[in-house]
């Protein structure tokens, strides 16, 4: 694994745990999209992964399934959980000191970003937001 792939694996980690302290979103919604987007994951392996990440013990044999295909990195799991609890730690320190408005709104972006980009109309959105201004 290249220091490159690790740091992506943390900043990964870092973002869903924060996200997830913030406004409760990690998995689903952060970590599988970005293991796909930057590291190149097949979709059934950034579900395992994020699996194994997240639902130990209460997953377990969803994540036993992903494993035996081969859909799980332990290495990648043991990375991103460890700055997902740091992450975690962070987000739900920034949620604790901000309004439940502003956590609202921060969960709504968050839900239609990622939307846009699994439907790959982030671009036409962006072209959009910047004819705006």
């Amino acid at each position: 694994m290249t220091t490159e792939t690790i740091l992506i694996l943390i900043v990964i980690g870092l973002a869903a745990g924060t996200l997830s302290g913030l406004v409760g979103v990690g998995g689903g919604i952060i970590i599988v999209p970005a293991l796909v987007f930057f590291l190149g994951f097949s979709q059934q392996a950034a579900q395992g992964t994020s699996l194994g990440l997240l639902l130990l013990p209460a997953g377990i044999l969803a994540v036993i399934n992903y494993y035996k295909q081969g859909f799980i990195d332990l290495k990648v799991v043991g990375i991103m959980c460890a700055a997902f609890v740091l992450g975690g730690w962070v987000g739900s320190k920034l949620a604790l000191s901000l309004s439940q408005e502003v956590v609202k709104k921060t969960f709504a972006i968050v839900l239609f970003y990622t939307a846009f980009k699994m439907m790959g109309w982030d671009a036409v959105i962006f072209k959009w937001l910047k004819s705006l201004f």
